[in-house]
């Protein structure tokens, strides 16, 4: 049974389809292989923050991009937010991002 990948909004998937080329590429497989067998691939291609977050880790010539995301029922994996890494770190805005919007999907699945 294959997991399914959606957005958080229409706007996070446009940010990431904005991201240059080869950077996207990798994230697409990424994506394509967390479809198959499932969001815990390890590294480099994804990795636990804790807390039920975790990121998709892009690499390509032009940099690098990180896709945070969390896993709902259902075999379903949300796409909360994603960003082009200018620093070694992750900034702490963006790890904000992703945690808030984490906590809107939870509270919205607990609502239903």
């Amino acid at each position: 049974m294959e997991w399914a990948i959606e957005f958080f909004s229409a706007e996070v998937k446009r940010e990431i389809d904005a991201w240059p080329l080869g950077i996207r590429a990798v994230f697409v497989r990424v994506a394509q292989r967390m479809q198959s067998h499932g969001p815990n691939l390890g590294m480099p291609f994804t990795r636990a923050f804790g807390d039920g977050l975790f990121e998709i880790r892009a690499k390509g010539r032009e940099g690098i991009g990180r896709a945070f995301f969390c896993l709902m029922v259902g075999r379903r994996i949300v796409i909360l937010h994603g960003f082009i890494k200018k620093t070694d770190r992750t900034p702490h805005t963006e790890l904000e991002t992703a945690i808030r919007r984490m906590k809107e999907v939870e509270n919205e699945r607990r609502t239903i």
